[in-house]
């Protein structure tokens, strides 16, 4: 079963009148945790006081769940709850946002479009991921709608956005601190979890505004996120994919942290691309090290995202500028339709699986 012992993934859930609290997926139910394991930290409306426990209380707490799941069902029967009864909510309280660029084939195609005729890599590129600091304040949960932002289209152009794109990544849930002044320690002692991450993308407002300082209004209006956090426990590793030239000593890896898992694209209902997240040219544990080897600090709720994942192939890019090559090749679709970028009413969904096992889906819809 892909939701069950060997996932549940954590999420937030209230029942009608009630307020949220903490719960585990398991099938089409939703384990209510606060009275199933008799723990007060599961009754606060976000997963921030129990993600801050640390590695050994998340592998207790785990174990715990699937001895209850995997046992004498009499008790624990009482506290499933089936998916139709609950509304989710947004998984965690939101720290502070940042978001990689680590697909080589993403970034490859993005040059290649961007700046024909040159080297589609910046010089840095292979010697650090490159990320930007974005706004926790619209990180949203899968569900919530997106309205289509307004901005500077170009000099003396103000308006709606006209190249409304997305871009499928998974997210890293941070649950321990990290001490401001120095990096952080060991991946898998401060990261507790995945989630799917759609950040929506206003490319001709990035396009005009993002020289020389990078993403700003283009990227901050609407970031979603999916309702359930998968533990690092329940994931497939496998080795991250060979770097030329060999990182910087802090960048270099310690441990398997590739993780094999496929994301698909959805719009409105139709597959038009599957990503293959193992194809990544850097690792999470790389992020996090370059993120915090200045001293900047980890906080319990910080999101840190992968960037766009895309393959090598066509139905492997994960936004649409990559799918449609900017617009000039765009998608057909099954109803006759084409795309080159978002329309109004167009739903987006992405979802994703390891293995065996579901890692959910992030959906939004634009008005």
């Amino acid at each position: 079963m892909s939701w069950g012992v060997d996932n549940l993934p954590y999420g937030v859930f209230s029942c009608p009148g009630q307020a949220p609290r903490a719960g585990v997926r398991y099938g089409d139910k939703v384990l209510d945790l606060a009275p199933a394991l008799h723990d007060e930290v599961f009754a606060a409306p976000t997963l921030n006081p129990f993600m801050a426990r640390g590695r050994a209380a998340w592998h207790d707490t785990r174990t715990l769940i699937q001895n209850k799941l995997t046992g004498d069902l009499s008790v624990t029967e009482a506290h499933l709850i089936p998916l139709e009864q609950v509304r989710l909510h947004l998984p965690f309280e939101v720290a502070d946002y940042v978001d990689f660029y680590a697909s080589i084939d993403h970034a490859s195609n993005l040059g290649k479009i961007l700046r024909p005729g040159d080297e589609p890599l910046k010089p840095n590129w292979r010697h650090l991921p490159v990320g930007y600091h974005g706004r926790s304040g619209t990180v949203v949960v899968s569900g919530t709608p997106v309205r289509r932002p307004h901005g500077q289209l170009g000099p003396g152009v103000f308006g709606p956005c006209r190249k409304l794109d997305i871009e499928a990544e998974l997210g890293f849930v941070v649950g321990v601190p990290s001490d401001h002044g120095s990096p952080a320690g060991a991946f898998e002692e401060h990261v507790f979890g995945v989630t799917l991450v759609n950040d929506w993308s206003a490319r001709d407002i990035q396009g005009w505004e993002y020289v020389p300082l990078g993403p700003f209004l283009g990227k901050s209006f609407a970031t979603s996120v999916s309702p359930w956090v998968t533990p690092l426990e329940a994931l497939p590793r496998i080795p991250g994919r060979a770097q030329d030239p060999e990182p910087a000593a802090y960048l270099r890896r310690h441990g398997d942290w590739g993780l094999d898992i496929t994301l698909e694209i959805l719009l409105n209902g139709e597959s038009v691309s599957r990503p293959p997240y193992a194809a990544m040219y850097w690792t999470p544990d790389q992020m996090l090290a370059h993120m915090t080897v200045n001293g900047a600090s980890l906080r319990t709720g910080d999101l840190f995202a992968s960037g766009t994942v895309s393959g090598p192939e066509r139905g492997e890019r994960g936004s649409l500028t990559e799918l449609t090559w900017n617009g000039t090749d765009p998608i057909k679709l099954a109803s006759g339709e084409t795309r080159a970028f978002l329309q109004d009413g167009d739903t987006v969904t992405i979802r994703a699986t390891a293995g065996d096992l579901t890692l959910g889906e992030v959906s939004g819809t634009v008005r």
